[in-house]
């Protein structure tokens, strides 16, 4: 396998560019390339670029060979609307979410959500997140990255989608996938917490006109809930 890297900034037509330095540390140090090893390099702006490393001391260069305008996206643009949940598994949603297709992830903070963030701490999660979102598509072969938003309250956030195709996955939903028409436009997949939607929750997404959805009739955790409808999604109305 060809390692890919994301070059954060624009790539020129041609010619040779410094490779910054946690890419270069990543590929001298981590992958022990040598020099002379063949890359692929993105920059999310659409394409990939073939590229040969070139070592001199510590520091890594790449010599820049044909732009191919290879896009791996799907045709179905999900935005998933993900409530906050503990330990590891948001990192996890996010991977596996790039890995699946998805256009843009949206962190909410519902009312069950056990994880409280603001401010500072908000702010570096998203950060994290980001980069967690960028190595997912060095790995999957995606050249465009899909964007992490800031964090926002559920409610303020549904407040400004009142219009949108959004989709909650709520056991006992009144309706599946197999059943709803192809969409015309965005989707918006809202996944709840550990501990699930309250009420008031629920109330609100019927009187802004969500659609809440089931998943067969097995009860999912958070981290596979969204992931699960992803794929489906992409069965039915995507690149699978």
């Amino acid at each position: 396998m060809i390692s890919r890297f994301h070059f954060d900034g624009s790539l020129p037509a041609s010619g040779e560019v410094a490779l910054p330095e946690p890419l270069a540390h990543h590929a001298l140090r981590v992958l022990r390339l040598h020099d002379g090893a063949p890359l692929v390099l993105f920059d999310g702006q659409g394409g990939e670029v073939e590229a040969r490393l070139v070592v001199r001391g510590k520091a890594g260069f790449a010599q820049l060979g044909e732009r191919r305008a290879v896009e791996r996206e799907s045709p179905l643009q999900v935005v998933l609307v993900q409530a906050l949940a503990t330990g590891d598994k948001m990192d996890w949603v996010v991977q596996k979410a790039v890995e699946l297709g998805v256009s843009a992830i949206q962190p909410v903070q519902a009312e069950r959500s056990v994880l409280r963030l603001a401010g500072e701490r908000a702010d570096k999660r998203q950060a994290h997140w980001q980069q967690v979102a960028v190595a997912a598509c060095e790995q999957c072969g995606r050249n465009r990255i899909p964007e992490l938003k800031p964090l926002q309250p559920l409610l303020h956030w549904l407040s400004a989608h009142r219009d949108g195709l959004n989709y909650v996955l709520a056991p006992g939903g009144l309706t599946s996938f197999g059943e709803e028409p192809r969409p015309q436009a965005a989707v918006h997949l809202l996944v709840g917490p550990e501990g699930g939607w309250s009420e008031a929750e629920l109330a609100a997404f019927d009187a802004a006109g969500c659609r809440r959805v089931r998943l067969g009739p097995r009860v999912l955790r958070t981290e596979t809930a969204g992931l699960a409808a992803l794929a489906a999604l992409q069965a039915r109305w995507g690149d699978y």
